[in-house]
């Protein structure tokens, strides 16, 4: 099923400020790691996904056309309107009456929307499209 987007969250009005522990020493992937109070101080997790907050959102996408972006079926993605909207990248748009999530690539004087797998097509958006960008995602959250 192609990425669309499902559902739109604005942020709270006034940003919150709800920190966790930050700890300084690395989290072994291989072997264990000696546990040490390593705690470093507090982080902000506004701080790091939101770089603009007037000009940030979040969306719940739904499809698997994004997953070599590291996009998948339920994800929450942060949107920022701020962001110029480059070749390269990933854009929340809205094409006709849909919202999609895709790669943007300007070729040859085209404008193209790519997904991120294989089992899906480029649109190449023209005239006949009523085309708009919506933001440039920023990061994406999802559960393990």
């Amino acid at each position: 099923m192609p990425t669309e987007v499902v559902q739109f969250y604005t942020l709270t009005r006034f940003p919150t400020r709800w920190t966790r522990p930050i700890f300084t020493a690395p989290v072994s992937a291989g072997s264990p790691f000696p546990v040490v109070d390593y705690v470093d101080g507090r982080i902000d997790l506004n701080k790091h996904l939101i770089r603009n907050y007037a000009a940030t959102y979040f969306v719940r996408v739904s499809g698997d056309s994004m997953t070599g972006a590291g996009i998948h079926d339920g994800d929450i993605l942060v949107v920022d309107r701020s962001v110029e909207a480059s070749d390269g990248k990933v854009v929340v748009a809205r094409v006709d009456d849909e919202f999609v999530v895709k790669r943007l690539i300007e070729r040859d004087g085209k404008v193209l929307l790519a997904p991120e797998n294989d089992a899906y097509e480029e649109l190449e958006i023209g005239e006949r499209h009523d085309f708009e960008i919506w933001g440039v995602v920023t990061s994406v959250i999802h559960s393990l």
